[in-house]
């Protein structure tokens, strides 16, 4: 059984050309078309030959998770934690497990946080008890299956004498050896975030002087921070805030995304986020990205920039554009939703069907359908609604939770899917709890034929740098094949 489910994978990546597999079990006629333009093997480094994996045991493998998040820094502006509150409300979609905000007032910083959504971890009394001019906050979802309070950023410390608040967003890949290394010289972690290893590395740091020189100095801090950062490995955008400045830094490859910001009225703030989304709900106006490999610092001196790191080869993430970012963000210099409308155009000349009409995974599967709707000429129909109290099946922490929210998150329209040739056209396919669900719904409410459409290119290998993905270097080509044999669709490609 194992052999007959099995695929080959060439480390080569496939350029502009289909392959095509036939197979037949228990008497099902599968075709399966595979479109792309190049593989993607996010954070592969070995892309050796790999031979016969089991889908059963694939589907039922959860490893750990990694962490993506979205932050927020705030500066110069009174009331600075409601701001950070309404940024991180933007972020929302970029965790939902818990959320923190760390301000400064009279030379001492001070923070809450909690497990929640942004709404119901901060409420109006919360923040006023947050003063300050200054603020950083953070939103989570978790690293592994276990919620846990202590994990929520951002963590507070304090290094000789002065304290600091550090959000991140990103994933080290060298954590787990530098917190074995730390521990052994004698360090001991409270949390089992990859963040707190940033801030043992700040604390054991040999380049920065023994104690800060003044409250209003950030120089030793600075010291700290690159000497910290210059040792880890992977994907970081990282907000610290001090009494005396905040700092935004981001890594050398430039993974995770990071901007700054100003508001209209106000010239002597500045403002940090994960996206753009962030500065048109609050009012306040894109300055430019910070720079892979720069530390941005800001102070009562003013701002200052600062490349501590050697640059290298720049790897942004593509699945920010994907999947995880808002749709109204721009990242990475690009416009998300036109990225994923352009992502759907291709589908079309690539992997064109006769339907009746082109319907989306909502919601992230809409700027994909409407493009892959403009350039076949097949109407666009919204035929799956969505139920907006449920959260994103792909950031939740067990699988059990997921395919019940699949369940409860999504309807079909029956008046639009009855009797109807669909063209299901979603974003990304990563462990197939929502397809696998969804195409189950639409048979049963009627459809003639199910047309499965995927926009982003098979991802047959794990992300180390912050996505949440399974790890097994071939879960998508075997959804792929799946989805014809266990989903019930007529046709299922990939761009």
């Amino acid at each position: 059984m194992d052999g007959a489910l099995a695929f080959v994978i060439s480390p080569i990546p496939l350029l502009k050309r289909p392959v095509k597999q036939s197979k037949s079990l228990h008497g099902n006629s599968v075709y399966i078309q595979l479109y792309t333009q190049r593989v993607f093997f996010p954070g592969v480094r070995n892309k050796s030959h790999i031979k016969k994996i089991s889908p059963l045991n694939t589907f039922a493998q959860l490893d750990q998770f990694h962490e993506e998040c979205g932050v927020v820094g705030i500066w110069g502006i009174e009331s600075a934690s409601k701001y950070a509150f309404y940024g991180l409300h933007a972020l929302q979609h970029r965790g939902q497990e818990g959320a923190g905000i760390a301000t400064v007032s009279d030379g001492k910083l001070h923070e809450y946080k909690n497990l929640g959504l942004v709404t119901e971890v901060f409420n109006e009394d919360i923040l006023s008890e947050l003063r300050g001019s200054a603020a950083i906050g953070h939103n989570r979802y978790s690293t592994s299956g276990e919620k846990n309070v202590r994990n929520v950023q951002p963590f507070t410390v304090e290094l000789s004498g002065i304290q600091v608040s550090i959000a991140h967003n990103g994933n080290l890949t060298n954590a787990n050896k530098l917190r074995r290394h730390l521990e052994l010289r004698g360090s001991i972690f409270n949390t089992s975030s990859d963040t707190e290893v940033i801030l043992h590395l700040m604390a054991t740091s040999l380049l920065a002087s023994s104690s800060f020189i003044g409250k209003n100095s950030y120089e030793p801090l600075i010291q700290r921070v690159s000497d910290a950062l210059s040792r880890v490995e992977g994907a970081y955008s990282v907000l610290l805030l001090s009494p005396s400045c905040l700092v935004a830094v981001r890594d050398p490859l430039g993974f995770r995304p990071l901007v700054m910001g100003k508001m209209k009225n106000r010239m002597e703030s500045i403002i940090f986020a994960s996206e753009t989304c962030v500065f048109d709900l609050i009012g306040a106006e894109f300055v430019r990205e910070v720079d892979p490999g720069e530390m941005i610092v800001v102070s009562k001196d003013g701002l200052h920039s600062f490349f501590p790191f050697p640059s290298q080869r720049r790897k942004a993430c593509i699945f920010e554009h994907i999947y995880f970012a808002r749709p109204t963000s721009i990242v990475f210099g690009r416009s998300v939703y036109m990225s994923r409308f352009r992502f759907g155009e291709i589908l079309a000349e690539k992997a064109p069907a006769e339907a009746d009409i082109v319907i989306p995974v909502p919601e992230s599967g809409i700027p994909a359908a409407l493009g892959y709707s403009a350039a076949s000429g097949i109407p666009y129909q919204p035929g799956i609604m969505r139920s907006h109290y449920v959260g994103r099946t792909f950031i939740q922490p067990t699988q059990d939770i997921r395919d019940l929210s699949v369940r409860l998150k999504l309807s079909a329209v029956r008046s639009i899917i009855a009797n109807k040739r669909l063209v299901v056209v979603d974003d990304s396919i990563v462990r197939g709890t929502t397809s696998r669900k969804l195409v189950r719904m639409l048979r049963e409410t009627g459809a003639k034929e199910v047309h499965v459409r995927i926009a982003c290119p098979p991802i047959i290998g794990s992300c180390y740098y912050g996505v949440d993905t399974p790890n097994t270097k071939v879960v998508n080509i075997l959804l792929l094949y799946m989805l014809s044999l266990f989903q019930g669709t007529d046709f299922s490609q990939y761009e």
